[in-house]
């Protein structure tokens, strides 16, 4: 097979690095008597109106938890707690409480029994609408219930992981909102 002029074969293995699927989350859980907290990094918008996909599996301590109670918070952390985010991530909520661990505030919520995370920017009560993908995929398809927003802990924005242990900031905005000729709902 020929390789297109400048180009090197690139490890499939490594793919999900070039798609990065968007912003870290925190994803919160409660089965009614303990709350938990974990780390997301493979996470999407399905379609407009607050439908969300993410990746969790039965790797994930939250996993029995989301499909008992069919119900969780996305929490959107800002670049200033990205180390608490790792760290999050790095360990199981088997072995420890993540919110006393990391100073982490739960917050009750209005529709959900998953805390919100009080140190975030932005948090999302959903509920599970679509659970097929999950036994195949880990893919679980949410609906947002309610989302809160604090611009004043947004900070420098949301952090991305470039799928090999770095992350990115976001960067500059580009406003090209003049030229979304076609979905002029979309730039209010």
């Amino acid at each position: 097979m020929a390789v297109p002029n400048g180009f090197i074969a690139y490890p499939l293995s490594k793919v999900h690095r070039l798609i990065e699927p968007g912003p870290v989350l925190m994803i919160s859980t409660s089965d009614g008597k303990q709350a938990n907290l974990m780390t997301n990094g493979f996470n999407m918008p399905v379609r407009h109106g607050g439908l969300i996909g993410f990746v969790l599996g039965p790797w994930d301590y939250s996993f029995e938890v989301l499909r008992d109670t069919g119900e969780c918070v996305i929490a959107f952390p800002s670049a200033e707690l990205a180390q608490q985010v790792v760290d999050v991530g790095n360990i199981s909520g088997v072995e420890t409480d993540k919110w006393a661990q990391f100073g982490l505030t739960p917050a009750e919520s209005t529709s959900v029994a998953a805390p919100l995370v009080v140190e975030c920017f932005a948090n999302i009560e959903c509920r599970v609408v679509d659970d097929q993908l999950v036994e195949d995929y880990g893919l679980w398809i949410v609906q947002a219930e309610h989302a809160w927003l604090d611009e004043s802990k947004r900070g420098a924005g949301e952090i991305h992981h470039r799928g090999d242990g770095t992350f990115s900031e976001n960067g500059d905005h580009i406003d090209l909102r003049y030229r979304m000729t076609k979905w002029p709902s979309l730039i209010d």
